[in-house]
């Protein structure tokens, strides 16, 4: 490993004239579990590591049940599915937070930090697009804010500027009656990386058979995570039926774009997306139910 500055910011302001003056040489350090790897392969190449684990914004969990949630980009995976408000509220956060390594990585891997390695399989971006996750950006230029589902720009690639920095999510409170949930397919425990991973949520009518609104989310099928908004438009005003999943799961089929490579082929990939579509929707509807019950 080459030798490179390390700094530790404890605010914004100086988190951001830090990555101004490191530009391209410069990286984020904010879980870790990947950029170290990364670096220590000579994958990546650096002159100055920004540790913005003392940063209060970053490790911020806040929760208000009018405007929703505040996850700070830095928080790690084991204190999100250990958050009582968490695990009852945003259930598709919890299955991808228990998915990303083992317990060790969960006590250092982040959302944020998973988001900003923008990897197509990346497992907590499905799952954060179907509860409608919003990212809070800080900059040079000031702040600003993103959908998930825009973050991610190309294999590696987000849409931060220099100098800009993710500070955390902003996830609206869910509807009544709402279930999400989130799966992955991997070819064994021993490969800790997604073939393809499906996440949906959906809220249901009164009634708790109709469906009210619906997402739907692909990882490892094309070159960034996709919603498709297909899935969801063959859902909604509808009851929750067998036609109507296998109408999503087509759906999601027809947007997948997935490539071959050593974990399948995509000719497996695209029926995998049906299978899975298929389970996520049938476990958020559960979850939905169970839901409504609970209120």
């Amino acid at each position: 490993m080459r030798a490179f500055d390390y700094a530790a910011p404890k605010d914004l302001k100086e988190a951001v004239a830090l990555l101004q003056q490191g530009g391209e040489r410069a990286r984020v350090l904010s879980g870790g579990t990947d950029l170290i790897v990364q670096v220590r392969e000579k994958r990546r190449d650096l002159d100055l590591m920004i540790d913005v684990k003392r940063i209060p914004e970053l490790l911020e969990i806040r929760y208000d049940s009018n405007t929703g949630l505040t996850l700070g980009a830095s928080v790690a995976c084991n204190r999100i599915y250990e958050h009582p408000v968490i695990s009852r509220t945003y259930p598709g956060l919890v299955d991808a937070a228990f998915l990303i390594g083992g317990t060790q990585i969960q006590n250092r891997a982040s959302l944020g930090g998973n988001l900003c390695n923008a990897s197509p399989a990346a497992d907590s971006v499905p799952a954060l697009i179907v509860h409608h996750a919003v990212c809070f950006i800080v900059g040079p230029q000031g702040e600003r804010e993103l959908p998930v589902e825009q973050f991610c720009v190309a294999p590696g690639r987000s849409t931060l500027q220099a100098g800009e920095l993710l500070v955390s999510f902003r996830i609206p409170p869910p509807p009544l009656r709402f279930g999400a949930h989130y799966l992955r397919f991997i070819p064994r425990n021993e490969m800790d990386i997604a073939v393809v991973g499906c996440g949906a949520s959906l809220s249901l009518e009164e009634d708790v058979q109709a469906v009210a609104s619906t997402r739907v989310a692909l990882g490892a099928v094309a070159p960034t995570p996709l919603l498709v908004g297909e899935a969801a438009a063959v859902l909604v005003g509808r009851p929750f039926s067998p036609e109507g999943i296998n109408n999503a799961a087509a759906a999601a089929q027809a947007a997948a774009r997935p490539i071959s490579d050593m974990r399948g082929t995509a000719e497996y990939r695209r029926h995998l997306v049906g299978v899975l579509t298929r389970r996520a929707l049938l476990k958020a509807f559960e979850r939905a139910k169970e839901a409504s019950h609970a209120r």
